[in-house]
């Protein structure tokens, strides 16, 4: 796209046009996503219906003592079960709002890396911190929040409004721990650890956006390239394991 440069960025000339295009140009994944968890969760009403029980939670909910005799798949399934109409509905609601957003800012791979790596990670928090049982994608949702934050931060001076954007969603946050804290039922760990696993991977693999100044245009570039993503994402993936397998033997 091209656009005139903000007026508070005294680097760009007004008179120069900047070209920037977004890694993704639709959320494709975003709404796989979506559509797989609102499944799962009709697949969770039909088999309580049918059957008596929640299949899809009996197998695939976040118990630390099935996690320990080894079902490690409990780390990553919880994301795509929630344990009622409102709680996926919230949940949706805010997957909808940021990854429409960040697919297009990250592209596809490295979202769903984010996606991914934020929910287990907050998952994995709960498998330490938290003895009961725990479904829900808010883990990687908070993820998502911590990357939005990030990108904006890290990108400040492209964004005339980022501090006002960075207070908003610090309010969301604190407004949404609150409620954790305020609800028992909700897994604040599970949260905490989403957070932490969507920061860190943001601020080491997200986009940081460059200047290249051109003869007829200035072009912005990501300086984060798919090696750096991949040794991320790789190091991240290596202190989870090395946590799980830790867990486990303790």
């Amino acid at each position: 796209m091209n656009q005139e440069a903000p007026e508070s960025n005294p680097t760009i000339p007004m008179n120069v046009a900047v070209r920037y295009e977004n890694p993704a140009k639709r959320p494709t994944f975003t709404y796989i996503i979506l559509v797989f968890t609102c499944v799962t969760y009709i697949a969770q009403l039909l088999s309580t219906r049918i059957v008596g029980f929640d299949v899809p939670a009996t197998f695939g909910a976040k118990v630390n003592e099935f996690i320990t005799q080894g079902e490690i798949w409990r780390l990553v399934t919880p994301m795509f079960l929630h344990a009622s109409l409102l709680h996926i509905g919230f949940n949706m609601y805010a997957l909808i709002i940021f990854g429409h957003r960040l697919e297009r800012i990250y592209g596809h791979s490295r979202f769903l890396l984010l996606y991914f790596l934020a929910g287990i990670t907050g998952n994995l928090f709960s498998f330490y911190l938290t003895p009961g049982i725990s479904i829900g994608a808010s883990t990687a949702v908070f993820g998502l929040l911590a990357a939005e934050g990030i990108f904006i931060y890290t990108n400040r001076r492209f964004f005339p409004n980022a501090t006002y954007a960075l207070r908003e969603i610090i309010m969301i946050l604190v407004f949404n721990i609150f409620i954790g804290f305020s609800t028992p039922q909700i897994d604040n760990w599970g949260h905490m650890g989403g957070l932490i696993g969507g920061l860190a991977f943001a601020w080491f693999a997200g986009p940081l956006i460059q200047i290249k100044k051109e003869v007829t245009e200035i072009r912005l570039y990501d300086a984060h390239r798919d090696g750096r993503i991949l040794w991320i994402s790789g190091v991240h993936l290596f202190i989870i394991a090395l946590l799980v397998v830790i867990r486990i033997m303790s």
